[in-house]
């Protein structure tokens, strides 16, 4: 194994077992030195990758929103011109998955570092992942309205905060014991929005 591929390999292990730490503890019981107990890692070696608990926490919600991406591009890679559902629905299922799936921990993850925000580093944090997001779902709308799949009414950014606000309002719903909205309900809601037809109507 090269130096590399050990370094992913290692990275990899530190952040399934955090997962998995905060599946067993919850966030703020999954202490810097638990991580280091149970991965036999170093503090220097656990710093070699992240400067913080708080950044490896950022970065796992980072990773599953890679995950839904590569969801996403797989099902572009084979759709139709024109075909929107199974690219959206991989989205839709990306995200059931990381909000409710039985063993996701993103929910846990994002209410714990909300609840820190005053503290700037969390913050800055929270405004790095929110961007990142947004940023991969403007190019998902994007990538619609290139294979005409998707309304050109469509402002793409716009779009994007608002698949994180819904987001965001989920993961509350979650933690509140709600949830009035199934996969299929949030599909029909969103395949209606992206393909507004209505050349009459602004950029919304």
């Amino acid at each position: 194994m090269t130096q590399q591929n050990h370094a992913v390999s290692t990275f990899q292990m530190l952040v399934a077992t955090t997962e998995e730490l905060i599946r067993e503890r919850g966030c703020r019981q999954t202490t810097l030195q638990e991580i280091m107990n149970r991965t036999k890692l170093s503090k220097g070696a656990i710093y070699h990758y992240v400067q913080s608990k708080d950044e490896l926490f950022a970065y796992i919600l980072q990773t599953k929103m890679e995950k839904v991406n590569e969801q996403f591009q797989h099902k572009v890679e084979i759709a139709k011109r024109g075909e929107l559902h199974d690219p959206l629905k991989a989205i839709i299922d990306g995200f059931t998955e990381l909000l409710q799936g039985e063993k996701e921990v993103s929910s846990q993850i994002f209410i714990y570092l909300l609840s820190q925000k005053e503290n700037k580093g969390i913050a800055t944090l929270l405004n790095q992942f929110h961007q990142f997001s947004v940023d991969m779902q403007m190019k998902w709308l994007q990538c619609g309205q290139e294979a005409d799949a998707i309304s050109p009414n469509i402002d793409p950014r716009k779009m994007a905060h608002f698949f994180m606000t819904n987001m965001y309002g989920s993961i509350i719903a979650k933690e509140m014991g709600v949830n009035l909205f199934s996969a299929d309900d949030l599909y029909l809601i969103m395949n209606d929005l992206l393909q507004n037809k209505n050349e009459e109507s602004e950029k919304y």
